[in-house]
Formats: structure tokens, C-alpha cells, sequence
């Protein structure tokens, strides 16, 4: 049994696209030129995106950020991760879907890396797209202050 959480990723043009938008991998496994599977050590923390269409339209469009969990840690069910992961953000519906990946664009203008953004700001971000409200900006400074909680607590 692995530690790793297991991601998979399908791409069928124009009916069902799931893909990693941010997140360090572990491991890589390239199953065929469709599916691949993405594997992420614990305590990582990754953005999964998952669009799917049929004759009438887009049937879903969801973003997922998880960080990823160790053994016998509880954890949530997300469709195609194993054996789940600790949610930070879930959100679907296509204006939240790409709030969220604006957002993620702002982290990333900032040079950091979204993997590397304090958790509790996903948690923010999630709330108040939520209830349709905007959510506050990720700073340097909040960033500075996320790694220095990070360095002192246990």
C-alpha cells in the first residue's frame, strides 16, 4: 500500500477533461495517451479541476484544492483521487470555477507557487465564493506570515 494520494487524469477532447492545476507530483504513471495517473506525497497540496460535456453542454465543471493525506488519516471522497483528500476549496459551477483560477493566476503574479500558499487562505477563498462574496487578496505579506507560522508551530 502506497502513501502516496493517487490522482487520475483523462482527457477526451470536448467530453471529459481532468487535470492538475497546480501541485507538486510525487511520481508520474502514463497509463495511454488519455489517462495518467499523478501521485502526491502527504501533506502536499494540489488544485484538481474537473470539466465533463454532453450533446447538450458542459454537465460539470468543478476545482478541487486538496492537500494530500498520509495513511489512516480521515479524509474526504473526491472522485478520481485515492483514497481522497483533506478539502480545502470545492466549489463548482463554472463563474466560481473560474474565479477560483483567477485567483490562483494572482498567487502565482505574486511568485509564489499556489502549492505553497497558506492553506487557511484556500479555506478563506472557498467560504466566500461560497456565498458569492469576494474574497480577500493573498499578499507577501500574509504569505511572510504563513511561513513563519509554519516554521515556529510544531
Amino acid at each position: 500500500m502506497s502513501d502516496l494520494t493517487l490522482v487520475e487524469l483523462l482527457w477526451l477532447e470536448k467530453r471529459i477533461e481532468n487535470w492538475i492545476r497546480f501541485g507538486h507530483a510525487a511520481e508520474e504513471q502514463i497509463l495511454d495517451k488519455r489517462r495518467r495517473i499523478l501521485s502526491f506525497a502527504p501533506g502536499n497540496i494540489f488544485a484538481f479541476v474537473r470539466w465533463a460535456s454532453n450533446d447538450f453542454g458542459t454537465v460539470i465543471s468543478r476545482i478541487d484544492i486538496l492537500r494530500a493525506v498520509a495513511p489512516g488519516q480521515r479524509c474526504a471522497t473526491v472522485p478520481y483521487v485515492r483514497p481522497g483528500g483533506d478539502v480545502l476549496l470545492r466549489l463548482s459551477g463554472w463563474p466560481k470555477v473560474e474565479r477560483v483560477l483567477q485567483i490562483v493566476d494572482a498567487v502565482e503574479a505574486l511568485g509564489i507557487d499556489p502549492a505553497d500558499a497558506a492553506p487557511d487562505y484556500w479555506h478563506h477563498v472557498h467560504n466566500r465564493l461560497s456565498v458569492n462574496e469576494v474574497p480577500r487578496l493573498y499578499t507577501l505579506g500574509r504569505h511572510r506570515a504563513w511561513l513563519h507560522r509554519r516554521r515556529v508551530a510544531p
